[in-house]
């Protein structure tokens, strides 16, 4: 797609249609260019967009291959649209940067959402590290919600640390399970359970008692975990501020497990009724600004990291030192400390 003539933040927030969809799609290209120049023009446009954004509900859906998403995905996309709203589904699939396009495929997928003009599918930019893969996403969910979106569903493969960004990006972390998880706790990464707001254990049709069963045993699990886990879980009463204060039973959202079968189409309700709840707690104690807030201020420090890193490397006397360097560390005959401090010191024009 071509970026020579640049789309406006006015022409993505106003267009209708088709014309709005390509409008997206040529932003979020540009977001992913490399270029100096392109990348100059994303900030301009991302601060013009600013003002239309933050108005979406942020939904993150993990969970391991063969458990569902696409088809939970595509089921909870038009319940929703079915009662009014815009969904976009953007993905972090860092199994993306290694073959070099999101192995995903996630139109394919998702067949009847895709052609829904109420809908916006976005797979997982094509290369990076996964920080670099989150980051694009990121702003493509600023994009879509600019673009009038008001649910934006992220998605991850649920390997590595990706969960782990997605929980960071989103209001929401639900964690799909199926019927026969509570067979094997062992086997559920305990971090990424902490993470978890809502479980959901997919397919329950297919061993209604396995689902039972898992159901009970993941709940008594994430009653163990307390509120050791997201910060999130742990809400502070009415009327205090930053989350400080003395927390409530009543203030308190205790992360809850649901049963559904996406296929067979039940129990959406049910689990769109957990996420209002939610929502709504989150909304009147005041912690979903507060997390957004976080989420923010992490991203920015996230972004001048890497910046420095990337300046680091650039400059001339790094960039003559770092080989010997890296021979030295990897051969052992030069602590890794010391050549980090040597490095740092010839960017500083001490060495």
């Amino acid at each position: 797609m071509s970026l020579r003539t640049p789309v406006t933040a006015e022409a993505l927030v106003t267009s209708e249609g088709p014309a709005q969809r390509r409008a997206i799609a040529k932003t979020i290209t540009l977001l992913e260019s490399t270029r100096a120049d392109h990348r100059a023009q994303a900030d301009e446009l991302l601060t013009a967009l600013l003002p239309h954004t933050g108005q979406s509900f942020r939904l993150g859906i993990s969970g391991v291959p063969g458990v569902g998403k696409s088809t939970f995905i595509e089921a909870l996309g038009l319940y929703l649209i079915g009662r009014g709203h815009r969904v976009a589904v953007l993905t972090i699939d860092p199994s993306s940067t290694v073959s070099g396009g999101s192995i995903l495929g996630d139109k394919t997928r998702m067949e009847k959402l895709s052609v829904d003009e109420r809908a916006y599918i976005r797979p997982s930019p094509s290369s990076g590290t996964l920080g670099g893969v989150a980051e694009k996403t990121r702003e493509a969910m600023l994009v879509c919600e600019a673009a009038g979106y008001d649910i934006v569903i992220v998605e991850t493969v649920g390997v590595g640390q990706s969960e782990t960004a997605v929980s960071g990006m989103t209001d929401m972390f639900v964690l799909l399970q199926l019927p026969n998880a509570g067979d094997d706790l062992q086997a559920i990464k305990k971090g990424v359970m902490e993470l978890a707001d809502l479980v959901v254990i997919n397919k329950a049709d297919l061993d209604k008692d396995a689902a039972t069963r898992a159901q009970a045993q993941i709940t008594s699990a994430l009653r163990l975990f307390g509120h050791h886990g997201n910060p999130a879980h742990a809400q502070v009463v009415h009327g205090s501020h930053g989350g400080h204060g003395t927390t409530t039973p009543e203030a308190q959202w205790q992360p809850k497990v649901i049963q559904l079968s996406a296929l067979v189409g039940t129990g959406v309700d049910a689990f769109w009724d957990a996420v209002l709840e939610f929502k709504s707690l989150q909304t009147a104690n005041g912690r979903l600004a507060a997390r957004r807030e976080k989420q923010s201020l992490a991203w920015m420090w996230e972004r001048i990291d890497a910046g420095l890193k990337q300046a680091f490397r650039q400059h001339p006397a790094v960039r003559e030192l770092l080989p010997q360097a890296i021979a030295q560390v990897a051969a052992g005959t030069l602590p890794a400390s010391t050549a980090a401090r040597n490095l740092l010191a010839s960017q500083a024009g001490q060495a």
